[in-house]
């Protein structure tokens, strides 16, 4: 004959606790991931000048600031993809914490 265990009293309670923890992550970085889709625009706006002014000036300064700047870009654009793949994984373990808590029968 199997018993069945009942849950412990303070499960829910670090449940509830982890899913606030969470909530504040995700809500932190969604902020963040505002200012980098901010300066991801800017870079990528200065990366296509200079790509512009390189192609018209065709001086090796000018190339040089192009790949600079678009080395700048593709940094910012890592940053981004990284945020978003931490608001993924969060979303899923809010998602998780919240099947944790609900109703169960």
């Amino acid at each position: 004959m199997s018993k069945q265990i009942a849950a412990w009293p303070f499960g829910d309670r670090f449940v509830e606790r982890r899913l606030r923890r969470t909530v504040d992550t995700l809500a932190r970085l969604r902020s963040e991931l505002a200012v980098v889709d901010e300066q991801l625009a800017h870079v990528e706006d200065e990366a296509h000048d200079m790509e512009i002014r390189a192609l018209v000036s065709e001086t090796a300064l000018a190339s040089f600031e192009h790949r600079d700047a678009e080395r700048s870009r593709a940094v910012v654009a890592r940053q981004r993809q990284h945020l978003l793949g931490q608001i993924a994984d969060l979303e899923r373990m809010q998602n998780d914490l919240l099947d944790r808590i609900a109703p169960r029968g």
